[in-house]
């Protein structure tokens, strides 16, 4: 199960500046590995190559490292850059993982396929916020509020992440940690690959990312798939507060899945029942128990785990990965990328509108968070999504996704107009590509691999 990590006036932004000459990246292995063993980059070669900091200031520079799985000889079509979300996850490993699951789909065999980890992530410059404990590092969300005097108390701890924040010792780097210098940054790879467009996917905060590069730089975009879809403000406080909706979406498939099982973990012989038993909990547990039931809806192969949690005969380790430096990246993405409240009385406000509202995860997802009290502005205004460009944008979603739902993708499909098609699928959970539903995977396949883009916008069924 994942950590509680969430796994943008409207004037013209900056493009990328055009660059002198595109470096030449020197391809090595072995890549990193994160410090896992074995290896997830095992099998792909990587490179450096340095960007601006601020595109709007070019000079000092800052790396990134990216990892390619070279195409099949004879059969190269072009470059497929991917993303996994986040903000803040690392992505070096994305190609080898696509190979793993979709090796055989031919896929693989027609793009240089291209992870990187992105701007101040993991390899690649990396930023900190000096978070020493679990509580700091999970402030972008939560807790669960009982009233207006949690909310004031987790006021203060979050004012405390955010000042963290901008006296770190990368604070000369926080400011430019955005959306936007991310998808310039992709421009800059797509440069230094030789390539005059290149092929896209991105998976939850990725498909943001996807729609931020399309809108910005839509004559260099070739297929782009954005998967599990945020709405055309990305994480900004609307998103945050969808996650309830999110939850309420997903909660009756787990609900169902242990009321079957009841013999086995005894959560409830209905759904009804796991239902009131979620409460029951949440009441002697405290506000991580909700937290953590919303992180076991994200895939159904979770749910074992989540129930024997439920039953308390589990608790969910930390990885290698859920430190301080993902979580600040994640933090300083969001904050930098669009307008948050900063009244404490918004905040108040909001958590008993969700209480009312969606009662089971809402007062969480409405809490205040350190963007309220972020020490820096915005540097330029968020990216705009959509504007004139090629038809080449796919939409692929889930119905009842726990972290993007369904209300989020149709606004970007809206903001895209003609530009794109979205086929849904009716199935949980949070990824639609590479996952159980063969006609999801299909549609993806027939584009990026085909080229086939749908004609207009559609559905696949369970199991289909």
């Amino acid at each position: 199960m994942r950590k509680t990590l969430i796994a943008l006036a409207f004037l013209p932004l900056l493009a990328a500046p055009p660059a002198e000459a595109a470096p030449r990246l020197q391809w090595t292995t072995p890549c990193p590995d994160y410090g896992m063993s074995p290896s997830p980059t095992a099998g792909l070669e990587c490179a450096t190559l340095r960007v601006p900091l601020d595109y709007a200031h070019p000079g000092r520079t800052i790396e990134l490292t990216i990892s390619r799985h070279a195409a099949t000889p004879g059969k190269r079509r072009g470059v497929l850059l991917m993303n996994p979300g986040g903000p803040g996850s690392p992505g070096l490993a994305m190609p080898a993982q696509l190979v793993q699951r979709m090796g055989d789909s031919g896929l693989p065999d027609a793009y240089d396929v291209i992870g990187f980890d992105p701007r101040g992530t993991t390899y690649s410059t990396p930023v900190t916020c000096g978070m020493t404990t679990s509580e700091e590092r999970g402030a972008v969300l939560g807790p669960y509020a009982n009233g207006p005097a949690d909310v004031a108390a987790t006021a203060a701890k979050a004012r405390a992440v955010a000042e963290k924040c901008g006296n770190a010792s990368t604070k000369d780097l926080l400011p430019h940690m955005t959306t936007a210098n991310t998808a310039r940054d992709l421009d800059r790879i797509r440069e230094a690959l030789g390539e005059k467009k290149i092929s896209y996917y991105g998976v939850s905060y990725g498909s943001y990312l996807g729609a931020a590069y399309a809108s910005m730089f839509p004559g260099r975009g070739d297929r782009i798939v954005l998967d599990s879809v945020l709405g055309p403000g990305g994480l900004d406080v609307r998103a945050n507060q969808r996650f309830a909706e999110g939850f309420d979406d997903r909660f009756p498939d787990f609900a169902a899945w242990a009321a079957e099982r009841d013999d086995v973990y005894h959560l409830g012989r209905t759904p009804a029942a796991v239902t009131a038993k979620f409460f029951e909990l949440a009441a002697v547990r405290g506000p991580e128990f909700r937290s953590d039931t919303w992180n076991g809806l994200y895939d159904d192969a979770f749910f074992p785990a989540l129930a024997r949690e439920w039953a308390g005969t589990s608790r969910t380790a930390a990885g290698p990965l859920d430190g301080d430096n993902r979580a600040a990246l994640q933090l300083q993405v969001i904050c930098n990328d669009s307008n948050w409240p900063e009244r404490i009385g918004y905040y108040q406000h909001a958590v008993e509108r969700e209480r009312a509202k969606r009662p089971m995860f809402g007062p969480a997802t409405a809490n205040v968070n350190p963007c309220a009290f972020w020490p820096v502005e915005r540097a330029e205004p968020p990216v705009r999504v959509g504007g004139p460009g090629p038809a080449n944008v796919l939409l692929v979603q889930n119905l009842r996704d726990p972290t993007t739902p369904l209300s989020g993708a149709r606004e970007t499909l809206e903001a895209f107009g003609a530009r794109a098609r979205m086929v849904t699928v009716d199935a949980g959970g949070h990824g639609v590509f590479t996952r159980e539903n063969a006609c999801g995977n299909e549609v993806v396949l027939r584009y990026l691999r085909d080229g086939v883009f749908p004609a207009a916008d559609g559905s696949c069924q369970p199991g289909r």
